[in-house]
C-alpha cells in the first residue's frame, strides 16, 4: 500500500475539521501511486456539498516549495474546465496545511476508473483532453522548470552506472551512449507551456468510454507541449510484449491536433522526444530498482520495459510511425 506516514483517526478526524465538508466519516489508505500517502475521505457533507475526497500527505520526495505550483494549477485548470481535482481550502482561506509533519492538501474526488487494458478509443479521449489541458495551462501565471528534463538525466544516470550491469551487461553503456546522442541533438525552441509529465493509464480516469478526469500533477512542469504527447506514446501505445501499437498512436495524436495543431518542428522532434522519453523513466527506475529497500511495500518497476522503448524509437525512420499522414 502506498501510504507511508500512518494518520490517527484522531488526527484524521482534527485535519477534516479545518475545513467546512463536514465532520470525518471514515478514511482509507489508498494503494496505488508511489510517491505520497493518499487517504480516501468520507464526511458527513454539509448542504449540496460532495462528501468523498482525496487527502495527500507530500512525501520527501517532493519538494515543499513545489507545491504551490502544483495545488494552484489544479485550481486554475479546473476553473477553466479542465476535469481534475481542485484543491480545497480551509477555513482561513489556506489549501496548503501540514498533517503528521508532513504537508498535506485535501482535493475533490473524480468519479470513474482508470483503464486497466487500454484500448483506442482510451487513446483519443486522453490526446484531446490532453490537447485542451495545454491550452487551458496557457494563462497560469506561475513557472516551474521540468527536473526530469535533458539537464537532470547524466546525475541519473551516474547515480546507477557502476551497478547497472546488476540489470543487463552492458546496459551502462548503452544508456551512456543514447544520452550522449540526446544531449547533442535536444531541440530548445519548440512550442511549450504547462505540461503534466506523468500521463500514464492510471492518472487518467474513464467513465465507460468517456474521460472523466486527470489527476497526479506532481510532475507537473513547464516544457516542450510535444514531450508530454511523447510520454503519452511510451505509456499508452506499446503492448504487453512490447511491440508498438500505431493504431493507438494515430487515434491519440489525431485527437490531439484536432485540439491543438502540431507545429512542423513539433512533429520532426517526435521520434527524439520519445526517446528522451523512454530514457527518463528508464533511468529513474534503474535508480529505484538499484536502490530499493529491504522490506519496502512498493515494488519497483522494470527498468528493461522502457529500453525496448527507447530502442524502438531510435530505430524509427521519422514521425510517420506513429500512424499519421502528417501532410492531411
Amino acid at each position: 500500500m502506498a501510504v507511508y506516514t500512518e494518520v490517527s483517526d484522531d488526527e484524521l478526524a482534527a485535519f477534516v475539521a479545518e475545513f467546512d465538508i463536514g465532520e470525518l466519516v471514515s478514511a482509507k489508505g489508498i494503494a496505488e501511486g508511489v510517491e505520497n500517502s493518499n487517504y480516501l475521505v468520507q464526511t458527513a457533507g454539509t448542504g449540496d456539498a460532495p462528501t468523498s475526497y482525496i487527502l495527500t500527505l507530500y512525501e520527501k520526495r517532493v519538494r515543499p516549495d513545489d507545491l504551490p505550483y502544483f495545488l494552484g494549477l489544479m485550481e486554475h485548470l479546473a476553473a477553466r474546465g479542465i476535469a481534475c481535482p481542485t484543491p480545497l481550502h480551509g477555513r482561513d482561506g489556506a489549501a496548503l496545511r501540514t498533517l503528521c509533519a508532513r504537508p498535506a492538501a485535501i482535493v475533490t474526488f473524480l468519479q470513474g476508473m482508470w483503464p486497466k487494458r487500454v484500448a483506442p478509443h482510451h487513446c483519443a479521449g486522453l490526446g484531446q483532453a490532453l490537447a485542451e489541458m495545454h491550452l487551458a495551462g496557457a494563462d497560469f501565471e506561475m513557472s516551474r522548470a521540468n527536473d526530469l528534463s535533458v539537464a537532470g538525466w547524466r546525475p541519473l544516470f551516474q547515480d546507477s552506472a557502476a551497478r547497472a550491469h546488476e540489470v543487463q551487461t552492458g546496459l551502462a553503456e548503452e544508456l551512456g551512449a543514447e544520452l550522449d546522442a540526446l544531449e547533442a541533438a535536444w531541440p530548445t525552441d519548440l512550442p511549450s507551456g504547462v505540461i503534466h509529465a506523468d500521463l500514464f493509464p492510471d492518472n487518467v480516469f474513464f467513465l465507460g468510454q468517456r474521460l472523466s478526469g486527470l489527476i497526479d500533477f506532481y510532475f507537473a512542469c513547464n516544457d516542450f507541449f510535444a514531450y508530454d504527447l511523447a510520454v503519452c506514446l511510451n505509456a499508452w501505445c506499446f503492448e504487453g510484449d512490447g511491440s508498438f501499437n500505431v493504431t493507438k498512436a494515430r487515434h491519440m495524436l489525431s485527437a490531439y491536433r484536432r485540439v491543438r495543431p502540431f507545429s512542423d518542428a513539433e512533429l520532426d522532434a517526435l521520434p527524439l522526444l520519445a526517446r528522451g522519453s523512454a530514457l527518463r523513466f528508464l533511468l529513474t527506475r534503474l535508480y529505484d530498482w538499484l536502490h530499493h529497500p529491504a522490506g519496502a511495500l512498493v515494488m519497483p518497476k522494470d527498468p528493461l520495459e522502457y529500453l525496448g522503448k527507447l530502442r524502438f524509437h531510435r530505430d524509427v525512420a521519422g514521425p510517420g510511425a506513429y500512424g499519421l499522414d502528417w501532410a492531411a
